[in-house]
């Protein structure tokens, strides 16, 4: 029996929940390996030799290569564990969420200080007004 998931209809988001999180456990668990200095320096040297190491899919290690991190949560990802990547090229949290947003970092910082995205277009698409 399919679970309801009322959520699944939120125009831009993608829940991470057990679905997505069995999508991208190897992809997730590719991430966390970046945690240590040696696999960063490994990554680093080859990227795509260190990713066949990992039973990721075609499609998520295409996405990492791109550093494409709204495909990556399509495909499974959880952004604290795609903050490893992001941490491995030397970008900051807040650099990455900005360019997830086809945001500036200072844009997307701007943004949140003034108090966030507006409601707008965050609706279900079965909700009214």
């Amino acid at each position: 029996m399919a679970l309801d998931k009322p959520y699944k209809d939120i125009p831009g988001t993608t829940i991470f929940d057990a679905d997505q999180s069995r999508l991208g456990y190897h992809l997730n668990q590719f991430c966390m390996s970046l945690m240590k200095a040696e696999n960063r320096t490994r990554f680093k040297a080859n990227e795509r030799a260190y990713l066949d190491e990992w039973p990721m899919t075609e499609e998520q290690k295409q996405a990492v290569l791109a550093r494409d991190l709204n495909r990556c949560i399509a495909l499974g990802g959880n952004i604290y564990f795609l903050a490893k990547i992001g941490a491995t090229d030397g970008k900051s949290f807040q650099q990455m969420a900005g360019s997830m947003t086809g945001m500036s970092e200072e844009e997307y910082r701007d943004m949140m200080i003034a108090g966030g995205r507006s409601i707008e277009g965050n609706r279900t698409i079965g909700e009214k007004k």
